[in-house]
């Protein structure tokens, strides 16, 4: 049996059960990335695979970065689940009450933002670019909280 049959779920044996949209693979060529996604101040997203421009339906998937020195403005995502991926830098998410926790995050680590969790994504440093990948489900969800001063977090230089 291959790795998509099994005995309560055959496999497909036409092509329109196999890809019920009627879809084939979208691929999101470099530079031609969906910029016009929610944002939020100093972290700017773009989207590799969205619903703005491909057919998915209940994910965004998209690259985030933050030029050194640079931070988001206090957010949420909703009811959004989201994992992320750092490609490069050192990142912090400040969380808590008045921001006052935090985690780092350094390239290789995976992250994970529980829906509605109010928080901050920070470059650390003020030489080298924070990027990473962002999933999350449904959409990406952003709504942008009240402006905190930067005083109020720990470690945190402007760049």
């Amino acid at each position: 049996m291959s790795t998509t049959e099994s005995a309560t779920n055959p496999a497909p044996t036409v092509y329109s059960d196999q890809f019920p949209c009627g879809t084939v693979p979208v691929v999101t060529k470099h530079g031609h990335e969906f910029s016009a996604t929610a944002q939020s101040g100093g972290a700017v997203r773009v989207s590799g695979v969205s619903p703005q421009h491909t057919p998915a339906t209940k994910i965004w998937y998209g690259k985030v970065s933050n030029e050194p020195g640079y931070r988001s403005l206090p957010h949420h995502h909703g009811e959004a689940e989201t994992g992320g991926y750092v490609l490069t830098g050192h990142g912090r998410i400040y969380f808590g009450e008045n921001y006052s926790e935090y985690v780092d995050m350094y390239a290789g680590d995976f992250v994970f933002v529980p829906p509605f969790m109010p928080h901050v994504e920070a470059n650390m440093s003020t030489t080298e670019e924070l990027v990473w990948l962002t999933a999350r489900t449904p959409d990406n969800i952003v709504i942008n909280l009240d402006e905190v001063d930067d005083a109020t977090l720990e470690g945190y230089v402007r760049g």
